[in-house]
């Protein structure tokens, strides 16, 4: 379309004034037209894609309409927790060397470093079906029956099914433990009054166990810097190398974030590994990549 452009005519200010409107309109008209018809999908509407097809959900649950329901109306309005990984060289060049010992005798070294693209969609399944068979939290994704056995568990983790199983009930099975005694002995100031157990006046070496424990061993959705009772026995436990059982704590902890509306979907990390693990199709899956910003580093300690 061929535009006429005009100047202002003292003798005909009226048929100036329409000619100038029409031109503006048309060049906003094909710029809108030509924005709308470049602009990509936005990331919100790329994220919901696949849960508005009905046969990626048909996919996902394998056609069980029951699960299919479920997460519809519930598990698929859940958060997932952002991810946090820990590189053990960088624990060596800041001169943590303490801290990077004790953690491998516990055997979280593979666990705490592992990195690996997530899918958040397949872990809101994954936690759909989640169950127990026999000893064993077990899920189905995509077709794929998934048993984490113990095998499965030392194959993607490192993580052995032995020492001390801790739970809020049953804290005492961790001989002479005194939160506000233990508590103290972390502070930079053991002198400090005790008004809360916040991780802000700990020791290097003991804050950064404790955001290790808050973050990534028993992950919560908030509330980082405020330790409970149960945290401080694993701190206790860490820093006096009394082996846990990480896998007993991390199942019971999946079993929270399943059952409770409260806690958020955890593990995301693990749980890619383990559709890694059993070879889940995960192509043309939504996925989010672990960026720089999950690293547990000395911007986290700050």
């Amino acid at each position: 379309m061929q535009l006429f452009f005009v100047t202002k005519s003292t003798h005909c200010p009226y048929l100036w004034f329409l000619l100038k409107s029409a031109t503006f309109f048309f060049l906003f008209q094909k710029s809108l037209s030509s924005s709308m018809d470049s602009t990509p999908p936005s990331s919100k509407r790329m994220k919901t894609r696949g849960i508005k097809r009905g046969e990626h959900l048909e996919g996902w649950f394998s056609g069980e309409v029951e699960k299919i329901e479920k997460y519809l109306h519930e598990t698929s309005r859940k958060v997932v927790n952002n991810p946090k990984l820990i590189f053990f060289n960088w624990l060596k060049e800041k001169n943590l060397t303490e801290v990077r010992v004790i953690l491998k005798e516990q055997l979280l070294k593979r666990f705490l470093k592992m990195s690996v693209n997530i899918y958040p969609v397949l872990v809101r399944v994954f936690y759909t079906n989640l169950q127990f068979v026999g000893n064993n939290l077990a899920s189905h994704v995509k077709g794929v029956d998934m048993e984490i056995t113990h095998e499965v568990w030392s194959a993607v983790t490192g993580l052995k099914y032995a020492g001390l199983r801790i739970n809020k009930g049953n804290i005492g099975v961790v001989e002479e433990f005194n939160k506000i005694q233990l508590y103290r002995i972390c502070l930079k100031n053991p002198q400090s009054k005790v008004r809360n157990f916040s991780v802000g006046g700990l020791k290097l070496n003991e804050r950064l166990i404790a955001f290790i424990v808050t973050w990534m061993l028993k992950p919560r959705g908030s509330n980082h810097f405020m330790l409970t009772e149960e945290d401080l026995v694993f701190i206790s436990c860490i820093m006096n190398k009394t082996k846990i059982n990480w896998i007993h704590i991390i199942e019971e902890h999946m079993q929270k974030s399943m059952r409770l509306s409260d806690y958020h979907y955890t593990y995301a990390i693990l749980i890619s590994k383990f559709l890694h693990y059993f070879e889940v199709d995960l192509d043309e899956e939504y996925t989010e990549v672990v960026k720089s910003s999950h690293e547990v580093n000395s911007g986290s300690l700050s």
